[in-house]
């Protein structure tokens, strides 16, 4: 759905759905899903010999021509020239894509963010496809998460794989044996208790990440646990590796669950940083994305008007980014938008965007701010200034008329 500015700058969503309500509250913007043309769907066709065959058709996957069409989206709108990293929201089909399930039955929305390689751009992706989930009524959620790093830790790890694989093949049933003459990833997609007692002692892919890898994926860690995130590291979780590069991850409930058979996933998602060249754009544009496939809960959808907001977030060092999730989730469900870059680290430059855009309060958080829970409430008019604790917050955000 496409956002109308009201008067003051405050933004007026008709027909607006409770994912896109969360999702603006995170910074995503709301964008009409770009159709996919046939030159997206002859790439996607090339790229599909790298993904996962006799894949269940129940599994959620981003498909290589949505995409696609979103990098295209992206340079066509010339978004690079745009501050970094570019937040979307799509929610329904995409015209010209094949459809996944029922829409009058399931909702589909999908996160994106563009132009930025940080860590912190998982937790945000993640965090908010939680906050929708847990909005919409499900519960239980967790996280399966993995790493199949970079392009150089990834090659070591499928040749290992592969090795180890065809030399146990003899042990694997007939389905698996087949997937492994087109690419040893694929086998591990098999619920097969004989092929898993197999897969079981198989070389590990996040045995190995090189050192850049190794260190994004702690930090992804580290931000699920600061936001008390309950995650599984799943060292069979993969993707189509001519699209996926680092993390890739799931949300599932555990009331799902059986002893029979594993959760389905409510939400998958990848980062894709090397995509934009394998199909023909000039330059590398850091991408990740999530995509949601639910049953709604009968929820109806709402006109919103979204305030303009009053505040924006400052945080300076890895500590206080662990802690600036909890902070936007506390002002979401006071119903207090904000402003933020997450995935910058300079001071100077945050506080420069806040004046640009004549922002009036900004939130500050520093190491020293992080350890002590502390935040510091910056009037941008005349460089006044209070600590506040985190946890009184609200009520100094209402004291100020926020």
């Amino acid at each position: 759905m496409q956002p109308n500015t009201a008067k003051g700058g405050d933004i007026r969503l008709k027909n607006a759905s409770v994912a896109e309500e969360v999702a603006l509250y995170y910074g995503f913007k709301p964008a009409r899903a770009p159709a996919v043309n046939r030159d997206d769907l002859h790439q996607a066709k090339i790229l599909r010999a790298g993904e996962r065959r006799l894949v269940d058709e129940k599994t959620i996957v981003i498909r290589p021509e949505e995409q696609i069409a979103i990098l295209r989206l992206y340079e066509e709108n010339n978004w690079h020239k745009e501050p970094q990293p570019i937040f979307l929201f799509f929610e329904g089909k995409f015209p010209g894509a094949a459809e996944h399930k029922n829409p009058r039955t399931f909702r589909r929305v999908r996160l994106d963010i563009l132009g930025s390689s940080k860590s912190v751009c998982e937790a945000i992706i993640i965090k908010t496809a939680i906050e929708i989930l847990i909005e919409e009524g499900f519960e239980n959620l967790y996280v399966d998460i993995n790493s199949i790093g970079d392009k150089e830790s990834f090659h070591c790890f499928n040749k290992d794989l592969g090795a180890y694989l065809r030399k146990r093949a003899g042990e694997l049933h007939g389905v698996c044996r087949e997937k492994l003459k087109f690419d040893p990833l694929e086998a591990l997609n098999c619920e097969n208790q004989k092929c898993q007692g197999v897969f079981g002692e198989a070389p590990k892919s996040i045995s190995y990440l090189n050192e850049p890898s190794r260190k994004h994926f702690m930090e992804v860690l580290e931000f699920l646990e600061s936001t008390g995130i309950p995650y599984r590291v799943n060292d069979q979780l993969v993707s189509n590796h001519e699209m996926a590069c680092h993390t890739i991850f799931e949300v599932k409930s555990l009331n799902d669950e059986t002893e029979q058979n594993r959760a389905l996933p409510l939400a998958s998602g990848f980062r894709s940083n090397g995509l934009s060249k394998k199909v023909g754009w000039s330059r590398d544009i850091a991408s990740i994305g999530i995509a949601l496939l639910y049953k709604g809960n009968g929820k109806n959808k709402k006109n919103l008007r979204f305030k303009k907001p009053k505040i924006y977030f400052v945080q300076i060092g890895f500590e206080a980014k662990l802690k600036s999730l909890k902070i936007i989730e506390m002002l979401r469900k006071i119903k207090v938008p904000l402003l933020q870059a997450l995935s910058r680290d300079k001071l100077s430059a945050q506080l420069a965007t806040a004046e640009n855009l004549k922002i009036p309060y900004t939130i500050i958080m520093g190491q020293k701010e992080a350890v002590e829970n502390n935040v510091i409430i910056r009037d941008m008019s005349n460089r006044s200034q209070e600590v506040v604790k985190i946890e009184e917050l609200p009520a100094y955000l209402k004291k100020l008329g926020i």
